[in-house]
């Protein structure tokens, strides 16, 4: 099989197509042949090496860690899926990804995908819909009728975000640059700050949550826009954690986790049209050093989406 793989951390240059064999799955595994995944900062940042304490893994690694195809092999003790069904989620970071044509991954990590949507779309949302969704929920507490900002809200975790906070009830802010401001709005964005035009610290105060997904000064000046008791949750490493304790606020990081139940709850959302993944662009496998260097200038809208069938 076809996979695209690193065989020393660098830039794109040290993306490689090579021909392996097809992974064979673990009793508690199963076998998905790939139609589509999707490009994440995480991957980038893999591949130059800036995650090998974070998420050690062996080289030659596949990456990609966006799934969406069907089970082709089930391991022994697996009962949970049949042979055919389509299913989509988050694979282990440690381990080979989905840039290839098979991958074997623990059933128990996977879940039926949404029905309403094709591969490619359903490629765009485990990593970046579960972050979202951890990010707001398990450590973010939103509540209905509660103040939520966003970070980068058109990128690939903020478009899931402003639809997840609308859905629960949130009044929804959005940091994001002019050209995304009716985008947003129409996503479900109740207000939108134009970065480079307004300092977000300077216009709003008494925010309950803050995602941030973009650390530095941004993070810093988040602190200060919350009222007592709020909420800054990070995707990097919290920064400023003598600075939340003295405005008596909340500042934590957290990694996404693969949590098939939320999987499940998210595919009900999509397949009930109340929330959609929003792609940038559609590209061959082939094409993942045009994908991740792409991804890596921070100026997509949503998701940049690798298609294998």
């Amino acid at each position: 099989m076809k996979a695209i793989r690193i065989h020393e951390f660098g830039g794109p240059e040290v993306l490689s197509i090579d021909e392996i064999p097809v992974p064979k799955p673990e009793a508690d595994e199963v076998l998905i042949k790939v139609h589509a995944t999707s490009v994440n900062p995480v991957d980038w940042k893999i591949r130059e090496g800036q995650r090998k304490e974070k998420f050690p893994s062996k080289l030659p690694l596949t990456l990609g860690w966006d799934v969406s195809g069907t089970i082709e092999e089930l391991g022994n003790k697996v009962s949970s899926f049949r042979k055919g069904d389509e299913v989509y989620g988050r694979p282990d970071p440690t381990k080979n990804g989905a840039y290839a044509e098979y991958i074997v991954v623990k059933a128990n990590i996977i879940n039926i995908k949404p029905s309403s949507i094709g591969h490619a779309e359903a490629a765009a949302v485990p990593l970046a819909g579960l972050t979202a969704w951890q990010g707001l929920f398990d450590h973010g507490l939103l509540k209905a009728g509660q103040k939520v900002l966003i970070h980068a809200a058109a990128g690939g975790v903020g478009t899931y975000a402003v639809q997840f906070a609308k859905w629960k009830g949130a009044y929804v802010i959005g940091t994001a640059s002019s050209n995304n401001i009716d985008f947003l709005k129409r996503l479900g964005a109740d207000e939108i700050i134009d970065y480079k035009m307004q300092d977000f610290e300077m216009v709003l105060n008494d925010i309950d949550l803050v995602l941030d997904t973009i650390g530095g000064d941004t993070q810093l000046k988040s602190l200060n826009i919350l009222k007592k008791g709020g909420r800054v949750i990070t995707t990097l490493m919290p920064e400023f954690i003598a600075e939340a304790k003295a405005k008596q606020v909340h500042l934590i990081g957290y990694t996404a986790q693969s949590v098939p139940a939320q999987l499940a709850e998210i595919a009900s959302l999509i397949d009930s049209g109340k929330v959609k993944p929003i792609i940038e662009q559609v590209l061959p496998l082939i094409s993942a050093k045009q994908a991740q260097t792409e991804s890596e200038q921070g100026h997509t809208r949503g998701k940049i989406v690798l298609q294998v069938i």
